[in-house]
């Protein structure tokens, strides 16, 4: 091989090479679209409506629905990383709801159990 053709070819293998990391890379698969954390993330949310989150955490809930309508979106886009982590986001944000609304539920019903004692103590002393 004459020395004049050496850079072309060490030019046309760097190309080809390229290309290929350039294609194998579009080729790439973009992975499975993350159903089990979209299904778990809308039981989570329901949970949390159930417990009554919309009245005793609205904000937490709405949080936990805006994650899961933004991690569908990007279902659509097939951007399923990020709508994996909005999945899980959107799960937790539900969970917190959920948790919140219990406790208040709890708190509440605490508070209304020691007036009944009060009163209950009260009447003994008479």
């Amino acid at each position: 091989m004459s020395q004049k053709n050496m850079p072309f070819r060490r030019r046309a293998t760097a190309v080809l090479a390229l290309s290929t990391v350039l294609l194998l890379g579009a080729c790439a698969s973009k992975g499975m679209p993350p159903t089990a954390e979209l299904s778990t993330a809308r039981a989570s949310i329901t949970q949390a409506e159930a417990a009554g989150a919309g009245e005793l955490a609205p904000v937490e809930l709405l949080a936990a629905r805006e994650k899961l309508v933004r991690a569908e979106i990007a279902v659509g886009a097939e951007q399923f990383d990020q709508a994996r982590r909005l999945s899980e986001q959107a799960a937790a944000d539900a969970d917190l709801a959920e948790r919140k609304s219990r406790a208040d539920k709890a708190r509440r019903i605490a508070a209304e159990l020691g007036r009944s004692n009060d009163t209950l103590q009260r009447e003994i002393k008479r």
